[in-house]
């Protein structure tokens, strides 16, 4: 898992070492599922579990990250461009310094909580669950086209965000540099390289939402 700086992956190993011992106690070999695949799950699902445990993403904290992220997608339909700080601040009737403060607390909103299947599949039981997530279409050719559109999508989207916020989603997710690292190449620190991975997500998830309309 790729975590926030302000949180310490160290914190998460004895979650995660929980989550191993439950995945030897539970795992099923008559299933056709890897140990390894369960494994992860397992560990996955008990560092979230703890994350949640700690209040990681309250509901207050994403709703912001949710006006922001409208706010982009208001601004840039209206303006035809890649807006900046100050319009989006502007917009949102908030200082600079509280716009940034705003992108800070947004950065642990983009985990995908697949334990939270738990909660939406209450009536199945646990050591089932896993099998809902196996995906048994993955080699079917209605499932790749609609793979390779996602991609398409996806490029699109970013090639439409700020050179900054193409250079960092870049160099974190294709180059696997840190943040820190990232900060030293692009000479920002690395609290600024949070704020703009922040924005390039946000404004990522609303073109998607926007483009996602055209292969619907």
């Amino acid at each position: 898992m790729r975590l926030p700086p302000h949180i310490s992956a160290d914190d998460l190993f004895g979650a995660g070492a929980i989550g191993l011992m439950d995945a030897l106690d539970k795992f099923d070999p008559k299933k056709k599922v890897q140990f390894k695949t369960y494994a992860e799950f397992r560990i996955k699902g008990a560092m979230l579990d703890e994350l949640r445990s700690l209040d990681w993403v309250s509901r207050s904290v994403r709703k912001k990250a949710a006006q922001i992220e409208k706010t982009y997608q208001v601004l840039e339909k209206k303006k035809g461009r890649s807006v900046e700080d100050e319009e989006v601040a502007q917009e949102m009737g908030l200082s600079l310094d509280d716009y940034y403060s705003r992108l800070n607390e947004a950065q642990g909103v983009f985990f995908l909580d697949i334990e939270s299947m738990r909660t939406k599949f209450s009536q199945v039981p646990e050591e089932d669950l896993f099998d809902l997530i196996v995906d048994e279409k993955e080699n079917h050719p209605f499932h790749l086209l609609s793979l390779e559109e996602l991609k398409e999508v996806l490029t699109r989207a970013i090639e439409e965000l700020a050179y900054k916020e193409k250079m960092v989603i870049s160099l974190y997710y294709y180059e696997e540099l840190t943040l820190k690292e990232i900060g030293e190449v692009l000479g920002y620190t690395e609290s600024r390289i949070c704020q703009i991975h922040t924005k390039a997500i946000l404004k990522l998830r609303s073109k998607l939402k926007y483009y996602m309309k055209d292969f619907v």
